[in-house]
């Protein structure tokens, strides 16, 4: 290796070090600040032990960096689980894998939630959130068309899909979750799921 590439892995090396290292920083400022409104590209950059000018060439706006956190947790929460979810070949097992994946998300980080607190800070990582979160409701919408076939109307699926894309929201986890364990959180919302589809589907879904 030439002495010019060597230096330009190594460059490259210390930028994804502290790319990572602004990541971690503000995850971590999430899940212990007092006040979302806190959150800036300075304060994490003093919580990084970086310069603002880093964290901006690296992220470009506070959007930037608020996405890179929720990409950062979603992987490492095991989001990537929802390519399963589509190649399930039984929908109704679609569904409850899908809703233990959600459940299993919104309760594995607190720096989740905060991240939907943000959406109130920032007009553009809110737009940017919406987006994922329709991801979750095109999904739903596949599965509920299958496990319904022709049977259904159109309006009936569009209610059952709104109202199970509700249910495995992060706000509806968040209400539910309160004095309640995980394990109860998703019966509830998995119960909730599975009586909407009934009333739109003669004879009821078989899930095994």
């Amino acid at each position: 290796m030439s002495k010019r590439s060597y230096v330009s892995v190594a460059r490259a090396e210390a930028a994804a070090e502290k790319k990572e290292r602004v990541i971690q920083a503000a995850t971590r400022f999430l899940r212990e600040a007092d006040s979302i409104t806190a959150f800036s590209l300075d304060s994490i950059a003093k919580a990084a032990g970086v310069t603002r000018l880093t964290v901006y060439n690296q992220f470009g706006s506070r959007r930037g960096l608020l996405e890179a956190v929720f990409d950062d947790i979603a992987q490492r929460g095991q989001l990537l689980r929802l390519n399963g979810v589509m190649a399930e070949a039984n929908p109704s097992k679609g569904l409850d894998l899908l809703i233990s994946i959600f459940c299993d998300f919104w309760s594995g980080d607190p720096a989740v939630t905060r991240l939907h607190d943000a959406m109130v800070i920032d007009q553009e990582f809110a737009e940017a959130l919406l987006q994922r979160n329709e991801r979750r409701r095109r999904m739903i919408g596949d599965l509920v068309a299958r496990i319904a076939g022709e049977q259904a109307t159109v309006a009936a699926k569009r209610d059952a899909v709104d109202l199970i894309f509700a249910l495995t929201s992060c706000g509806m986890f968040r209400m539910l979750s309160g004095a309640r364990p995980i394990e109860a959180v998703c019966a509830i919302i998995t119960h909730a799921a599975w009586a909407a589809i009934t009333r739109i589907s003669s004879p009821s879904p078989a899930r095994s």
